[in-house]
């Protein structure tokens, strides 16, 4: 089978030759530069310029020179040899033979999420040694590789969320094709692969958009990174369309299963259907017989996104990041209390039985650490299924100073009592590279930017400022202390070493890991995969979390201690215990929690 995305964008094939359009709007001239040669481009009254070229041919060299004095990259480039300056190569995407003709994907109840780098994930950081991990990852029992942002950055590292070229899978992890081959061998393995992508903003170097295409842009719609997507403006028929298309190429000619939408609370628009809203609705349309699976990061708390479909359909949105979740575990597993800790560090159980019973721990409530803006909506009404549950991510490892993993700030045991309550719990689980054996590496920010030194040192001096607010870098020698992100060396250390986890205490994390999963697959999934019927919660003073979750296939209870004495509870003894800490004690009815420990427990329906 051969798979091609067909978009008014970039450069395709056809009966003619190679058709090039690009959407100038406020360039006075385009000229096509093609394999060391120039001609004029005509344009039409609605800021497009198309030339189809006998001549050109998969391996071409191509760009637009815009107004006679810049040469330009295409913005929907397939593939940049060169990086984000250079010229981009003619790509025939419909010449890659695919073999996973009958892959339809898997049920959203079946998901495992193991989030992965592809430049540090492996010692080649690249596509071919991703795969060779593959089996590896599903003998552990993953069932889903999510990759972090591919589109081309500057430079050879990047974590992925400076892209300027959103179509163009980095070079510097190997060709479109090695690409495939990575998707396809994970569905010959049975995984899904989904693909992490940025519509709210570029990165700051290699957009070359504001030069010809102004109105991609607007300053209604300020952002942390300059002026917002014009989603909602003049023009933006043309923009939505843009990352609508981009969004189909992924799901279509690259064949994933998935995509998590990157911070869409960044992306305003006061037009109706809202930009994310309209994706949503077009990739639904474009693929109602696979399973695909649609993810936000969404800090606004959204739930009006995540509405569930009616008579069994899929939703539009299928899950959302669950921060609330991540951040009131962080909270109570490590007494940090700074930046958006502020927010649950207080009452961090309370904050962790509301997001675990119902999604949000804010629903409308005020934001602390903002001034006590109030954030979120109700989110009770929805099933634990639409939310992606996290200990670790790469934000909540990389965006702290040193990029340290949660097994270097928390004591193995209380770590081993999250990690059974957060995989057994009915939300999707999502781990971090490495975090299945307690990886020694950190996961620190790095950038490449040895092309522009001027923008080098703005990286560094605004990496190291993010932390004077901190009262560990209040002081300016010790803000010194925080790793260069431009230094290679940063990005090396970031590497994941797959040998720790054939060697103690990694091995002992490991083998849990895979028994966890085991039982989740075994327990969890049927379960899940049946209506859900609601949640109940009990937060004592004294430190105890009991939390009910109830659907049609049975029940599913959490209990557990977190104080300082020990608990006793009456539970009903029709209930099977599927995991509990080695010093939780049950006799009949009787169950005794210590200090730390906890259980679930499975009641089957009648």
């Amino acid at each position: 089978m051969r798979r091609f995305h067909p978009m008014p964008f970039g450069a395709e094939s056809t009966a003619e030759g190679t058709r090039f359009a690009l959407w100038a709007p406020t360039a006075k001239e385009v000229r096509l530069v093609l394999d060391g040669t120039e001609r004029s481009m005509p344009a039409d009254r609605d800021g497009w310029y198309r030339l189809v070229a006998e001549e050109a041919r998969a391996g071409s060299r191509y760009g637009y020179r815009i107004d006679g004095n810049l040469t330009v990259p295409d913005p929907a480039s397939r593939f940049q040899p060169d990086d984000v300056h250079g010229l981009s190569l003619v790509v025939q995407p419909d010449a890659y033979e695919w073999s996973d003709t009958d892959w339809r994907g898997r049920p959203w109840e079946e998901t495992v999420l193991y989030e992965v780098h592809v430049g540090s994930a492996t010692p080649e950081g690249t596509y071919a040694g991703l795969m060779r991990k593959l089996e590896t990852l599903r003998e552990i029992g993953i069932t889903a590789i999510e990759l972090m942002p591919l589109a081309e950055f500057p430079g050879r590292r990047n974590w992925g969320y400076d892209g300027v070229l959103p179509y163009a899978p980095d070079a510097s992890y190997g060709t479109p094709e090695d690409l495939k081959r990575l998707v396809e061998r994970a569905h010959e393995l049975g995984l899904m692969v989904f693909l992490d992508v940025v519509y709210n903003h570029f990165g700051p170097s290699g957009n070359y958009l504001h030069a010809y295409a102004e109105p991609f842009f607007t300053a209604r719609h300020p952002t942390p990174w300059g002026a917002g997507i014009n989603v909602d403006g003049e023009g933006s028929r043309v923009v939505r369309d843009f990352f609508i298309h981009n969004a189909l190429y992924w799901l279509e000619e690259y064949h994933f299963d998935g995509l998590r939408f990157d911070a869409v609370h960044a992306i305003q628009d006061d037009s109706t259907p809202h930009f994310i809203q309209e994706l949503a609705t077009r990739l639904r349309e474009a693929f109602p017989d696979r399973h695909i699976h649609l993810v936000l990061e969404n800090e606004a708390n959204q739930a009006r996104w995540l509405g569930r479909g009616p008579n069994g359909h899929p939703p539009l949105h299928t899950a959302q990041w669950a921060d609330d979740i991540h951040n009131s575990w962080h909270a109570l597993l490590t007494g940090e209390n700074e930046g958006y800790y502020k927010d649950y560090a207080n009452r961090p159980l309370e904050h962790l039985g509301r997001s675990l019973a119902e999604g949000f721990a804010y629903q409308g409530d005020p934001v602390p650490h903002k001034g006590g803006t109030p954030r979120g909506e109700p989110s009770g009404h929805l099933p634990p299924t639409a939310f992606v549950a996290f200990l670790q991510n790469h934000d909540q490892i990389g965006n702290r100073a040193f990029g340290e993993r949660l097994s270097d700030l928390v004591p193995p045991e209380r770590l081993s009592l999250a990690r059974g309550l957060f995989i057994l719990a009915p939300q999707i689980p999502l781990l971090f590279m490495g975090e299945e054996w307690a990886a020694s590496s950190p996961f620190q920010f790095f950038v490449d930017f040895e092309s522009e030194p001027d923008l080098a040192k703005a990286v560094r001096e605004g990496r190291r400022g993010e932390f004077k607010k901190f009262k560990a870098f209040s002081d300016p020698e010790a803000s010194q202390r925080i790793p260069d992100p431009t230094d290679r060396a940063t990005f090396e250390r970031s590497k994941i070493d797959w040998s720790e986890a054939e060697r103690p205490p990694y091995r002992n994390v490991l083998s849990e890991t895979r028994r966890l999963l085991d039982l989740r697959r075994a327990e969890i999934v049927p379960l899940i995969a049946s209506p859900y019927r609601g949640s109940q919660r009990e937060v004592s003073p004294e430190g105890t979390l009991d939390i009910t979750w109830t659907f049609e296939a049975g029940t599913l209870r959490l209990l557990a201690n977190f104080g300082n004495d020990t608990m006793t509870r009456t539970i009903d003894e029709s209930m099977r215990a599927l995991w509990s800490s080695p010093d939780a004690i049950r006799s009949g009815a009787d169950l005794q929690l210590p200090s730390w420990s906890g259980t679930i427990l499975k009641g089957d329906s009648a």
